[in-house]
């Protein structure tokens, strides 16, 4: 492992948080990175507009799998306003930053979690809207 990567990036890559499927999930979502074929599933579950679990299914290469464990963790206790405002940077940040060339792992994970929120605020009948510009996510 390279010493781009932090030792958090390294602690979840060693020990992912949150992976597997969630059967019960309030929303569940999927997207995928047509360049490289990473793809990222969240299910989330929310009580009272706080999303009290998520988990995370990752198939391709290491930051897609970090940036799900964490997010997931980032994600426990937030609101779903809050974690409709989430950015990339903030994602980022919290791994301990990312090699330029690997941070479109965390563009297709705050898309994921856009796809999943927008999911959710279906079923309630409501519209999930950021107030980030698309190139900011």
């Amino acid at each position: 492992m390279s010493a781009d990567y932090s030792t958090s990036f390294k602690d979840h890559l060693a020990h992912p948080r949150n992976a597997g499927e969630m059967p019960d999930a309030d929303a569940v979502a999927e997207e995928a990175n047509p360049v490289c074929g990473d793809r990222l599933r969240l299910a989330l579950r929310v009580r009272d507009g706080r999303i009290v679990e998520a988990r995370f299914l990752a198939y391709g290469c290491p930051p897609t799998l970090v940036c799900g464990s964490v997010l997931t963790e980032m994600l426990r206790g937030m609101s779903v306003e809050e974690a409709a405002v989430l950015s990339r940077q903030q994602l980022i940040a919290a791994i301990g930053g990312l090699p330029s060339r690997r941070t479109h792992a965390a563009a297709l994970a705050i898309e994921t979690l856009r796809a999943a929120l927008s999911l959710l605020e279906a079923k309630r009948g409501r519209t999930c809207r950021s107030t980030l510009a698309p190139d900011q996510a």
